[in-house]
């Protein structure tokens, strides 16, 4: 819920000073479908019966570690990228410090649906403790409003890279196909 809202700030930032909607169908990404296939694998690990098999907080920490990878692969195409990374790399250090599963605090994981608190572990998430390492990059961040989640310092970096992306993408000016460009430059005199 977090990224959709950033995404829309994100863009109507964009818009309100000047950028055009329109200016997304021209953006160039490489590799498109792999950030939707993170980011399912994500949800599947956690709301799917594959919360409890053994083995899936590695097949995410895997998905995580290759989203920041892809993000760093961006960093000349997408401005504002650089900062999805640095939050990125700060949950991936967490994830790895805990086995594969980022510490969530008691109180947040209370807010919730109980699971994580009733069990401990759910799919990559593991309930904080004395035993989890590196508990101030964990998600122990709770938003005011209807945002129920624990979110980690990560995450909102993230966010915040996520809704710059988004607004510059809308002030982004349709780069000119190579044979304009060679063409402007032989058809205008010196």
């Amino acid at each position: 819920m977090l990224l959709l809202g950033v995404v829309l700030v994100g863009l109507g930032a964009g818009i309100a000073t000047g950028g055009r909607i329109g200016n997304l169908a021209n953006m160039r990404f490489r590799w498109p479908f792999f950030v939707l296939a993170v980011l399912l694998i994500r949800e599947a690990a956690v709301t799917s019966p594959l919360n409890r098999v053994e083995g899936v907080q590695y097949v995410y920490t895997l998905s995580l570690a290759g989203l920041v990878g892809w993000t760093v692969w961006h960093f000349g195409r997408l401005p504002g990228v650089w900062l999805v990374t640095a939050g990125a790399a700060m949950n991936l250090i967490a994830v790895i410090a805990n086995g594969g599963r980022m510490p969530v605090s008691l109180e947040l994981a209370g807010r919730g649906s109980h699971l994580l608190v009733d069990r401990g572990v759910v799919g990559q998430y593991v309930l904080m403790g004395p035993d989890t390492h590196l508990n101030w990059l964990a998600d122990w961040i709770g938003l005011p409003g209807p945002l129920v989640d624990a979110y980690s310092p990560g995450d909102l970096l993230v966010a915040v890279g996520v809704a710059l992306v988004a607004f510059h993408a809308t002030r982004r000016r349709p780069e000119p196909e190579l044979g304009e460009t060679s063409r402007r430059i032989v058809s205008d005199p010196p």
